[in-house]
């Protein structure tokens, strides 16, 4: 069944983004007009930017922006909330006025054309379209390295992500819908997603360079983001601990026995240092375990308190 002319509504998370969005703005505009004179996308599509409490001028441009040209909209958030729901924001908001959705960011280093292949696939029956990096060339060799394994790493805990797959993706309101029932507080969008189901594809991309401004996801964020990731989709961890916790008690007590043993027949048993180090051991061991379960026991404090996931302050169409 051949499907109708889509409505979309490209979603990019914006924050402290003065610098590049004078860039980036007339690009997504000029993909916008390309699909809709193809005849792939309806002309009630749009541009929505999200403002995720930037301390610069982003909002005030993106205010400019919707009066220059009516596909462009934007909602901001009362407060910096984070990507994850910045993102989500956007989605929720999208999700009844229109068919489609496609989130990217703002910098410009995802490539735009794809869009077009994310397009096509949903006229062809999918449900969700992944944008999916080819390579990383443009990575440094530590860049490369920790993201690659962070996938990796992600899918041994048993979290269902697409690998090489950050937040550049399709994704139809009849997903949207579904997706809303998911009330988590801790959301980890790439790992979330999949877990809905429904029919899905790839499309395969380039990264480019950021075409201006300042990265907003230094080493301290990646590695909170993929600890988020973790414990939010998958409990792996704390079995770990629990089989750690019983090889450790097995060897203890076989060492006990042999000590036991050795005492039987007159052979002494000597040395400080290596029960100094066994202790240190044991203690770090049981210091890492107790803070992996203490970030379970914080998120399920978070959870229980239900507090929402983002607050709208503003929309550029209130009065429209």
């Amino acid at each position: 069944m051949k499907r109708e002319i889509p409505v979309l509504n490209i979603v990019i998370p914006c924050y402290n983004e003065e610098k590049v969005l004078p860039i980036t703005a007339p690009l997504f505009l000029q993909k916008i007009n390309q699909l809709v004179s193809e005849g792939k996308i309806s002309d009630k599509s749009r541009v929505m930017f999200v403002n995720d409490g930037s301390k610069d001028k982003t909002w005030e441009i993106i205010t400019e922006l919707s009066k220059q040209d009516y596909h462009f909209i934007g909602i901001s958030q009362s407060r910096n909330r984070g990507h994850q729901n910045a993102v989500l924001a956007g989605l929720m908001e999208s999700m009844d006025v229109c068919d489609i959705t496609i989130s990217i960011d703002c910098d410009g280093q995802d490539d735009i054309n794809p869009m077009d292949e994310m397009v096509d696939a949903y006229l062809d029956g999918c449900e969700v379209v992944y944008g999916v990096r080819s390579k990383r060339d443009t990575d440094t060799f530590f860049k490369r390295f920790t993201a690659e394994g962070f996938y990796k790493v992600l899918n041994m805990m048993g979290a269902e992500v697409v690998f090489n797959h950050a937040d550049y993706r399709l994704i139809s309101s009849r997903v949207l819908k579904e997706f809303a029932n998911f009330k988590e507080v801790n959301i980890f969008l790439r790992g979330m997603v999949p877990l809905v189901g429904f029919k899905s594809t790839s499309v395969y991309y380039e990264r480019h360079e950021r075409i201006a401004g300042e990265s907003h996801y230094p080493l301290k964020k990646m590695l909170a983001l993929a600890f988020d990731g973790i414990t939010s989709l998958s409990v792996k961890p704390i079995r770990m601990i629990t089989a750690l916790g019983g090889i450790i008690t097995v060897l203890s007590l076989i060492a006990v026995f042999i000590t036991f043993i050795a005492s039987l027949v007159s052979v002494s048993v000597t040395g400080f240092v290596p029960l100094v180090c066994a202790l240190c051991l044991i203690g770090g061991i049981q210091l890492l375990s107790l803070g992996v379960v203490g970030e379970y026991i914080g998120k399920i404090y978070l959870e229980t308190k239900a507090r929402p996931r983002y607050i709208i302050s503003e929309r550029t169409y209130d009065d429209k």
